[in-house]
């Protein structure tokens, strides 16, 4: 995407930066390390620990939520034995220009070449109140430890997002609490992965569950009131609540980009090598806008498998070996307080998009196909969990169904037959 101004050359005294220790980050810096044994690497986390997924931190299950959370890589001197150098420190800016990375400290750190693995950071509504004491983020180890020592099982929570991150961490709150109440602003839960049938039957397991959830409002203001939070709902309804959690979705970590010269959107505009627009630049995860199956349009994919692959690609062609990411992949599994739902592809239905779906309301059961002509574009799942993994392999390889096509219009569940039907097909 940009103009080479970084030496041609690969092999020994190539020195390489990775910023962000998160997944991404480590298995970069584990792939560069097999191709190149003499290379020079350094991984800048401004964290602690490092590859903590943001997801596991907040699915702490019942009786853990105080729990250090699981790492990718567990071993504090992994890295270490690597031969790889980790550094505690936040980066302050990237010179594209010079080839160098500033730390908030003002060192400042030459690279042949960079990877910017910089995850997400939680989105902080601009509303009153939202800076009190009372108020916390899901997000790192330290939130939900912190957390953990605040709420009890007399407490009653308030919760303000119901995406897949708040989903997740309903899952532990409502193992704590007997009180739980979540104010999502869009006018159903998941919004930005489910369609209304699929949405509103999360809805009501949630309700049967003793979750109070409150669709289509948003908190407009925070006060104290004694020991206790006051909620102000934008339709001047009054929460009161001990405890309020802030679980309104992320957004990619550049702010510290700006002015280097590297073409911005929500995230790091790449392309299929995962380089930016500025040589020898790459981006990896969640910070990451990478080219969509499918569509051909750049996106933020903020699921880990994703995120592991694109560093996997990025450290290949850092490293020399000119390698291309298929495409980034759209899909999501989650456990909702025991409900299992999925989201595959473009399950949105589009001009002329054909669809079929199956609803068993009664057993909160739901599966909805999207097609383009023979193939399978896309897909919502509720309650049926058999299928997930065929689901996933019609949409992401894009297999061409041919008279599957009909029979799955009549009966959806047979997606595993026409999977394995199609598969070996292709096959023999």
């Amino acid at each position: 995407m940009g103009t080479a101004r970084f030496p041609l050359s690969f092999g020994s005294g190539m020195r390489h930066v990775i910023i962000g220790s998160g997944p991404a980050g480590v298995v970069a810096a584990e792939t560069l390390r097999r191709l190149d044994p003499s290379a020079e690497i350094t991984v800048i986390g401004d964290k602690a620990g490092f590859a903590q997924s943001t997801v596991r931190t907040a699915s702490r299950s019942r009786g853990a939520l105080d729990e250090t959370p699981s790492c990718v890589r567990s071993d504090a001197d992994h890295l270490a034995r690597l031969r790889i150098e980790l550094r505690h420190s936040r980066v302050k800016a990237i010179d594209t220009a010079a080839c160098s990375v500033t730390l908030a400290d003002g060192r400042v750190v030459p690279y042949d070449r960079a990877l910017i693995a910089t995850g997400s950071r939680p989105v902080r509504p601009a509303i009153v109140g939202i800076d009190l004491p009372q108020v916390f983020t899901c997000w790192t180890p330290a939130d939900a430890q912190a957390i953990a020592a605040v709420v009890s099982p007399a407490a009653h929570v308030l919760q303000m997002g119901a995406g897949f991150i708040g989903c997740i961490a309903m899952q532990a709150l409502a193992a704590h609490t007997a009180r739980l109440t979540v104010v999502e602003v869009r006018e159903r839960m998941l919004a930005h992965l489910l369609d209304d049938v699929a949405g509103g039957l999360i809805r009501r397991w949630c309700e049967d569950q003793g979750v109070r959830i409150c669709t289509g409002r948003r908190v407009v203001a925070v006060t104290r009131s004694g020991e206790r939070l006051r909620a102000e709902i934008d339709d001047g309804e009054i929460i009161e609540a001990d405890v309020l959690i802030n679980a309104t979705g992320g957004q990619p970590n550049v702010a510290f980009l700006a002015g280097s010269g590297i073409a911005l959107d929500r995230g790091v505009l790449v392309d299929a090598a995962m380089q930016s627009s500025v040589a020898g630049v790459y981006a990896a995860g969640d910070a990451a806008e990478a080219i969509e199956t499918g569509t051909r349009r750049r996106r933020v994919n903020a699921i880990q498998p994703d995120a592991v692959e694109q560093a996997r690609i990025a450290a290949l062609n850092m490293a020399g070996h000119p390698a291309l990411l298929p495409g980034t992949f759209a899909y999501n599994i989650l456990d909702t307080l025991g409900l299992v739902s999925a989201s595959f592809g473009q399950w949105q239905e589009g001009a002329g998009g054909e669809t079929a779906q199956l609803l068993e309301a009664a057993d909160y059961r739901y599966l909805r196909l999207v097609f383009s002509g023979d193939r399978l574009l896309g897909a919502n799942s509720v309650g049926y969990t058999e299928q997930i993994a065929a689901l996933r392999g019609l949409i992401q390889e894009r297999v061409s169904l041919g008279e599957w096509k009909q029979r799955l219009s009549a009966a959806p569940l047979q997606v595993t037959e026409a999977y394995l039907a199609r598969r070996l097909l292709a096959t023999d």
